[in-house]
């Protein structure tokens, strides 16, 4: 039987990866998971009550689009964050951003560009989603480093002229996973004005924008907005996972371009599955409350002081600007985990994992093979325990 040679490259996924390094040796300690970005916060007291009222929901096919009072919400909550206004027909609720990223690309990435095979660009390392979307649609995905020496995020405009007239999306993250990196609007507004000079879509994964320290990071619409940039440049993507604790709902969004929007819906409406009635009714009050989401940021705010505190002095530290995951310089990425792991029961994930190999001067080159990514997501107590077994255990 023949099958398909355009994912037979994928790596196997990092988590079953991680598995596979650590799970024939014992932990030492009782395990502490600070591995998956799965928010463990409590979820909004509404969702019991409003589920229980919408049972009855279950029972019919959903709205593919979107329910007219969800979409409202939305709306209503990208203009008091960022002064925007998005009328509801250039808006689709998601089952979570991986559903909509990926089939983003598939409906906005053209089968050829100028005459050639096109380019997707993302930072490496990245949301492997990003890639495996490229590849679906016979893309060429050109990962571009976000390291130390690039803020973090990735420096589209050095690529040469070449790729970039190629180019027929770009990925960007902000805050970025894994690293925090918040990308300013000032460089918001310079990818806009490439994407505009190479006649390409940004897609903005900005699924960690409610999580910051110190301001909220600005957002590509705000940021197109005030540039007066032609909508179809853009297409947002957000999601309560992160912002309402709620993670198993699988509801999100995506803001785009009248064009855009009518394409992603089309592919919707032939492939997609639409997210359950019950459920975007309490997406709905997820996006209309704001006390929820604050208390939830505060708790990280404290989290990153901790951090902060517990890992002083540890050279390459770089506190996070916003997201949840702490990005630590390591020799080795999987030789700290895997030591971690067996003598404190504390668990990370390699960055390797996160990244792909590129040309090096060895041959590879992989931005992520010296870092671990440890997710803050549990309890301050269990996370200040976790981190305090962290230092002493890799840098003590």
């Amino acid at each position: 039987m023949a099958f398909p040679e355009r994912f037979s490259n994928l790596p196997d996924y990092a988590f079953p990866r991680l598995r596979k390094l650590l799970d024939a040796h014992a932990p030492g300690g009782e395990p502490i998971a600070m591995t998956i970005g799965e928010p463990r916060h409590a979820m909004p007291e509404f969702v019991g009550p409003i589920l229980a009222a919408n049972l009855s929901g279950f029972g019919v096919y959903p709205p593919n689009d979107g329910t007219p009072e969800l979409l409202a919400a939305i709306s209503a909550w990208i203009d008091r964050r960022y002064g925007v206004t998005v009328p509801d027909d250039r808006l689709m609720v998601l089952n979570g951003t991986r559903e909509g990223l990926f089939n983003a690309c598939i409906a906005l990435c053209p089968e050829t560009k100028g005459g050639k095979r096109p380019v997707v660009l993302m930072p490496n390392p990245f949301y492997q989603v990003y890639a495996v979307a490229a590849l679906a649609v016979g893309a060429e995905p050109v990962y571009v480093p976000a390291t130390a020496a690039t803020g973090f995020l990735p420096d589209y405009g050095s690529l040469p002229p070449e790729v970039l007239d190629r180019v027929a999306l770009a990925d960007i993250c902000s805050p970025a996973n894994p690293q925090g990196a918040v990308a300013s609007a000032d460089y918001l507004a310079d990818l806009l004005a490439l994407a505009e000079k190479h006649d390409f879509t940004v897609l903005a994964d900005e699924c960690y924008s409610e999580i910051w320290r110190k301001a909220p990071p600005p957002g590509l619409l705000q940021v197109a907005a005030a540039q007066g940039a032609d909508p179809e440049r853009v297409a947002v993507f957000h999601s309560l996972s992160k912002r309402s604790n709620l993670p198993g709902l699988r509801s999100g969004f995506v803001a785009a371009g009248p064009e855009s929007m009518k394409r992603i819906r089309q592919l919707r409406s032939f492939a997609g599955a639409p997210l359950p009635l019950p459920l975007q009714r309490v997406a709905e009050a997820a996006w209309a409350d704001e006390g929820h989401v604050a208390a939830s940021r505060a708790l990280y705010q404290a989290k990153f002081a901790d951090a902060d505190r517990i890992f002083a002095g540890v050279q390459g530290y770089k506190a996070p600007d916003g997201g949840f995951f702490l990005w630590l310089p390591v020799e080795d990425g999987e030789a700290a985990a895997l030591k971690l792991w067996r003598e404190t029961g504390v668990r990370v994930l390699p960055g390797a994992y996160l990244s792909r190999d590129v040309g090096g001067p060895n041959g590879t080159d992989n931005p992520g093979a010296g870092y671990i990514r440890v997710a803050l997501v549990a309890t301050p107590e269990e996370t200040q325990r976790g981190l305090t077994m962290l230092r002493d255990c890799i840098y003590g």
